[in-house]
């Protein structure tokens, strides 16, 4: 959410191109693909209050080291150090989630996570681009990182022991043992599949938002933080709206009406010319509103998927893939898309038609997903 606002400043700071630019993106996901991998084989073993506490304190101390970067490389090297431990995070919210909350409810609690995000696009972004605008793309990084000391120290005096787990795990497993529960379950494997394609589609489009719309659209980078703004001030609602609408209406129902609306601003950004900022804002955050809702939908019926017995393996495996998924949609849009001798980013178009095709297939791939029992 930090990197990909300043993509144009790192672009233009470090004199790389679009591809080298790709990778700083898609170093820290592919870190968090290599950590969640091995979260998978002993994640269920630990306290979620533990692991939580592990990974804010590694994602702290990455976040200062970024910050302090003078480097290209330096940066690249430390993001790679960040996803080692931010990665993580998300499989250990997913994991607290299902454990507290049954399948009827959890369409509403996925769309209260989602609200996260939607408040970081909406508050964090805007301000660290505000930040930057003042003293530099450092700072961010360093507010980041007091950020993360906070809520490491809320999380060890203030958040609950969370063992629950425990009564399904077989302590005595080993973690070979743990791999082969997801593996000899075809309804996780698909679960785990659907979840990494529908990253790909949809994370195929961001990296390149922001440099687009300074050097095609023709906004400032002063302007940006409005996209993030807006956006994440609107998702606020819209993510807990759509999460009841699962519940009520059905996972697949709501989930191709949302698809399917947001393949409307999918289209509108990346085939926007020169336009003014509020035609850009109307097209960016309509992909705010519909691009992060898709996730609510599938990703109630995916945490259903496995039974408590493995279920911080399974949302580890989970993260794992969704962050190689991350790490390959930048490497392919940054592939894809180029810097023209006018400086004007081409290809762009064709990242959409990509992200579409790759969306229909989740959504096909969803269809066929099944409810665990205990769920």
């Amino acid at each position: 959410m930090l990197i990909m606002p300043l993509g144009d400043i790192f672009i233009s700071e470090f004199n790389i191109n679009t591809q080298e630019y790709s990778f700083l993106v898609s170093a820290y996901a592919f870190a968090a693909f290599l950590s969640s991998l091995c979260g998978m084989l002993f994640l269920d073993f630990f306290d979620r209050k533990h692991a939580l506490q592990l990974s804010y304190a590694g994602f702290t101390i990455g976040s200062f080291l970024c910050a302090l970067s003078t480097t290209y490389v330096q940066l690249l090297g430390f993001r790679f150090f960040t996803g080692l431990f931010g990665g993580i995070l998300g499989a250990i919210v997913l994991s607290i989630v299902a454990d507290l909350f049954k399948f009827k409810e959890r369409g509403w609690a996925m769309g209260i996570v989602m609200t996260a995000f939607s408040a970081a696009s909406a508050i964090g972004v805007p301000f660290g681009l505000f930040l930057t605008d003042l003293y530099g793309w450092r700072i961010p990084f360093y507010v980041l990182g007091g950020t993360g000391i906070l809520l490491s120290i809320f999380i060890l005096f203030f958040f609950p022991s969370l063992t629950s787990h425990f009564e399904m795990v077989d302590r005595k497993r080993k973690p070979i043992q743990t791999l082969g529960l997801i593996l000899k379950d075809k309804n996780q494997i698909n679960a785990l599949l659907t979840g990494m394609i529908l990253v790909l589609g949809h994370f195929i489009i961001i990296p390149f938002i922001t440099p687009y719309m300074i050097r095609n659209v023709g906004l400032e980078q002063v302007q940006i933080k409005y996209i993030f703004l807006i956006g994440g001030l609107l998702t606020i609602f819209s993510a807990p709206y759509i999460g009841k609408l699962v519940d009520r209406h059905g996972v697949m129902k709501i989930f191709v009406i949302v698809c399917l609306m947001s393949f409307i601003p999918t289209i509108l950004i990346t085939h926007l010319g020169q336009a003014s900022l509020y035609i850009a804002l109307i097209a960016t955050s309509l992909f705010f509103i519909f691009g992060s809702g898709r996730f609510i939908a599938p990703n109630t019926l995916i945490t259903a998927a496995p039974t408590q017995e493995n279920r911080g393996s399974f949302m580890s495996m989970k993260s794992a893939l969704q962050q190689l998924a991350i790490a390959l949609a930048s490497f392919i849009s940054g592939t894809i898309v180029y810097i023209s001798d006018t400086g004007t980013l081409e290809n762009y178009n064709y990242v959409a038609y990509v992200s579409i095709l790759v969306i229909i297939v989740s959504m096909f791939m969803t269809n066929h997903l099944k409810v665990a029992k205990g769920n």
